[in-house]
């Protein structure tokens, strides 16, 4: 599924059901989860380019934890203000002012990077991204130690089977792992969609496992109604994910692994947006993307209350941090105007051109239509999030 968060589209894949089904003492403890693992993620990423920038002689008038207004200073250490503020939203990084550069944050709080070469603005830009890939690694490396590296076994277990569809007729059962369809054995999830949309109205045989025994189930992929009112046009009618083993490894192989499935996981994410413009559409279809929805900050929160609610939610609250994670190093490297990515544009373009400059009047038209254009794209998934909130849709559907 596609996960739109505060300014940079995402993508995730995790079992998640409704957190609106929940009760309202546990909205609180949602809320506060998500706005702690927001700040992180965007705190991170905005000591990156603080870091970078103090390396680089770059002046920066103050590092912000939250936005303001601005509740205290915590300290001033070089010229530069530590501050907490009031909205819990994340952080902010105030460079000094320019005179002639454009506003430079990853939500715009002011200052500029006017005044430094190229190539410097471009790691300050960088650094930013690349903090979030390390966090990502690093979350998933110490995962790796305590729990294990999660390995594929084959096959896909069923966690929901919904009420009259082709699942349910069939007899299938939640805990069955499905081995295979059609017999082609299912080691990618992916494999459920595709199976269903190849064969409308056509039996299929199953292999499953059930209590340890092999038994074999003829379903036929047909149309479905979700309990939302989503309709299908071909599918089975359960909720899966994949049968996995914890490995246990040490503590050097597990950060290993950490890297490796962080870069293997940003290329899935990488080939997956370009199913991401059919995924926005989506939401104005009664026929729901093979995708998925795009989803904002709400399905954010709820899926984060979610997982917490599980069984071993701790871990899972962690492996959906570090998915984001690796979502804001992707997206925000991507030229779209206001993020980093188009700043590096905007510096590589001046590069080029031996040191001069785009006018900062056309770069700043540029960030603004970008920025605008942004907002309103998260005020549709928004206002789509709510209602399926109300409705229970499931944050990610079933195949």
């Amino acid at each position: 599924m596609s996960i739109l968060a505060s300014v940079a589209g995402v993508v995730a894949a995790a079992p998640i059901q409704q957190a609106a089904e929940q009760g309202g003492s546990n909205w609180l403890v949602t809320i506060g989860v998500f706005l702690l693992m927001l700040g992180l993620l965007v705190v991170v990423h905005e000591l990156g380019h603080l870091l970078v920038a103090l390396w680089m002689g770059i002046k920066v008038e103050e590092f912000g934890v939250g936005f303001p207004p601005r509740a205290l200073t915590l300290f001033e250490r070089d010229g530069v203000k530590y501050t907490l503020n009031w909205l819990p939203l994340g952080g902010f990084v105030r460079f000094a002012q320019g005179g002639e550069g454009v506003g430079e944050t990853l939500y715009g709080a002011g200052g500029s990077l006017a005044a430094a070469p190229p190539l410097r603005k471009i790691a300050v830009m960088v650094a930013g991204p690349l903090m979030n890939l390390v966090l990502a690694m690093l979350i998933f490396g110490a995962l790796f130690s305590f729990l294990g590296v999660p390995t594929p076994t084959g096959g896909q277990v069923i966690s929901q089977i919904y009420a009259d569809t082709p699942a349910a007729q069939a007899g299938f059962k939640p805990g069955d792992v499905v081995m295979s369809l059609d017999g082609r054995p299912l080691d990618d999830t992916n494999l459920v969609g595709e199976v269903a949309r190849a064969n409308p109205g056509q039996p299929v045989e199953a292999v499953v496992l059930r209590e340890g025994q092999e038994l074999a189930l003829s379903v036929t992929p047909g149309p479905w109604q979700a309990p939302d009112g989503t309709q299908y046009d071909s599918g089975f009618g359960f909720s899966y994910g994949p049968q996995v083993e914890q490995v246990r490894v040490g503590p050097l192989e597990a950060f290993g692994r950490g890297v490796t499935y962080s870069i293997d996981l940003t290329g899935r994410m990488l080939r997956s947006l370009a199913g991401l413009p059919a995924s926005i559409f989506g939401i104005f279809s009664s026929t729901p993307s093979p995708d998925g929805e795009p989803i904002g900050p709400v399905g954010i929160a709820r899926a984060t209350g979610e997982v917490i609610q599980q069984p071993g939610g701790f871990a899972a609250f962690w492996n959906l941090t570090a998915v984001l994670s690796l979502n804001l190093f992707l997206l925000n490297l991507l030229p779209i105007p206001a993020l980093d990515g188009s700043h590096i544009i905007f510096a590589l373009v001046e590069w080029l051109r031996g040191g001069k400059k785009v006018p900062p009047e056309k770069e700043a038209l540029v960030h603004a239509i970008g920025f605008a254009a942004l907002m309103g794209l998260m005020l549709l998934i928004t206002v789509n999030d709510v209602i399926n909130a109300f409705q229970g849709t499931p944050v990610l559907g079933g195949g």
